[in-house]
């Protein structure tokens, strides 16, 4: 039987370390994106979440405190895990933190082939596509005007 774990990590830990590794495999070896791209100064102040598998990290994600709301980004699962409901657990883990935490909205710019499994959460798109890094992306939202 398998164990999973999902934890809230320190940025400077080793399971972020893990988590690091885990964007840089999905983001910059799978999707090209440039190295220098990936890691940014909200590393730093983000609040990172890692989904660790059978002892291993499978699945990352921060989140980024704006005036506007809660940013989710580097939404990563490794390619080996996907399929198998990892990355919904994670994004229901997330969320319900950040609801508890008394930050229910969350917003993020994701890439246009996620969408759909981002609306599976409550999220809807709104604004033009754009580009970010080459990959085609639009903006999403968990709530509707007030």
């Amino acid at each position: 039987m398998s164990q999973e774990t999902i934890l809230q990590v320190p940025v400077f830990s080793d399971l972020a370390n893990l988590a690091f590794n885990v964007r840089r495999e999905v983001f910059v070896t799978e999707q090209g994106v440039p190295a220098e791209e990936e890691l940014d100064e909200y590393d730093l102040t983000a609040d990172h979440y890692v989904l660790v598998k059978d002892g291993s990290v499978v699945a990352t994600t921060r989140v980024i405190h704006k005036e506007e709301g809660a940013k989710l980004s580097r939404f990563a699962v490794l390619k080996a895990a996907r399929g198998h409901g990892i990355g919904g657990r994670l994004l229901a883990f997330v969320l319900a933190d950040l609801k508890a935490k008394g930050k229910p909205h969350v917003f993020m710019s994701a890439q246009a082939d996620k969408i759909g499994f981002y609306e599976k959460y409550g999220f809807h798109a709104y604004g033009e596509e754009y580009h970010e890094c080459d990959i085609l992306h639009r903006m999403m939202k968990n709530w509707d005007e007030d």
